[in-house]
């Protein structure tokens, strides 16, 4: 997994225009782009990734030869960083590929307006349900008792459409 390159990656100081030739260690990934705290997590850097992005965010990472304080920071084949006096660099034979993220947010939108509907049933329902009750204001105590009651054990014994979970009665 750990490969040692020499002559790679170079750097080059602008202000100067020299090359400076420095010994990086490889590490192999399947894909990329692949996020900064993950690099360290599969070069067995740190023993997590909320480790590692606290050497991020705190300052000890350099990435292509400057400071880098984003955690999420994209890397791709050739990209290199020092940490803790060494210099790694990312090797990957593979394309670079963006995530699918067109898929994820078509989901929520979905179950959003599939919860937007089941709303707007249960408010026509709820409606129903008052509009009933005040026409039968007129009627006695012992009627509206006998209603509440009736209406409790539908309701002990129903069950969610969507997930088959029977309801839950605390009182």
């Amino acid at each position: 997994m750990n490969q040692e390159y020499l002559n790679e990656p170079e750097e080059f100081d602008d202000q100067e225009g020299e090359e400076i030739e420095i010994e990086a260690i490889g590490i192999e990934v399947s894909s990329h782009p692949i996020e900064l705290y993950k690099l360290f997590k599969v070069a067995n850097l740190v023993g997590g990734g909320g480790e590692a992005k606290h050497f991020i965010a705190d300052g000890y990472v350099a990435v292509n030869g400057e400071l880098e304080t984003r955690k999420r920071r994209k890397m791709y084949d050739g990209d290199f960083f020092e940490f803790n006096q060494e210099y790694y660099v990312v090797v990957c034979d593979q394309p670079p590929t963006e995530p699918e993220e067109v898929k994820l947010v078509s989901k929520p939108e979905s179950k959003a307006a599939h919860s937007k509907q089941n709303k707007s049933q249960k408010d026509k329902q709820k409606n129903k349900k008052t509009k009933s009750n005040n026409s039968g204001q007129s009627s006695s105590k012992a009627n509206k008792s006998n209603k509440s009651n009736s209406s409790k054990s539908n309701q002990k014994g129903s069950k969610d459409p969507n997930s088959g979970r029977g309801s839950i009665d605390f009182f």
